[in-house]
């Protein structure tokens, strides 16, 4: 089974993510870990990064190719990052995760140790340049959702409650189909 995990920053894509990874062996395949490591490699923010980024299609290219290519040749994977549902095309099950920016700013504030109204602000930053970067270099509109099979508000439930209802779907694919 290939499941991709999108949303946008504070979304809770990487708990959701991690916690499939867990509980159904897969292999966890995040773009947004890898972003993060090489901001870091470079002392720089995500922000800065991501306005490298907006400079230089190489650093979101090698990002997307190494995903696409790691989920490729594997079965067993959830890949976690905002393209993901567009990299993994033939995937099982594309879930898109969203939260209201105040949830999504108090998530990030609390696990960069910022205060909330930074974390908003840059949350926007980030979502307005990866916009802006996707449509140009792939002609991708990640507001478009159509493509998602489930697409949940993660405000509303814990993670282990997500986790549930993911659960449910994935046991559902499983199952053969009436008919087939």
């Amino acid at each position: 089974m290939r499941i991709t995990v999108s949303g946008p920053p504070g979304s809770g894509t990487t708990t959701l993510a991690r916690y499939l990874a867990r509980t159904h062996g897969f292999e966890l395949i995040s773009a947004g870990e890898l972003f993060r490591e090489l901001a870091r490699e470079r002392g720089m923010t995500l922000a800065e990064f991501g306005a490298l980024a907006e400079k230089d299609v190489s650093i979101d290219a090698m990002i997307d190719a190494r995903q696409k290519e790691v989920a490729a040749g594997r079965d067993r994977i959830v890949a976690e990052g905002r393209l993901s549902g567009w990299m993994v095309e033939d995937a099982d099950l594309k879930i898109w995760l969203h939260a209201p920016i105040a949830c999504r700013a108090r998530r990030i504030a609390e696990r960069d140790g910022t205060d909330e109204y930074t974390a908003r602000d840059l949350a926007i930053q980030r979502e307005d340049c990866e916009y802006t970067r996707y449509l140009h270099y792939y002609g991708i509109d990640i507001r478009d959702l159509s493509r998602y099979d489930i697409v949940l508000n993660s405000e509303h439930w814990n993670p282990e409650a997500l986790g549930a209802i993911v659960d449910v779907a994935i046991g559902a694919l499983k199952k053969p189909r009436a008919g087939s």
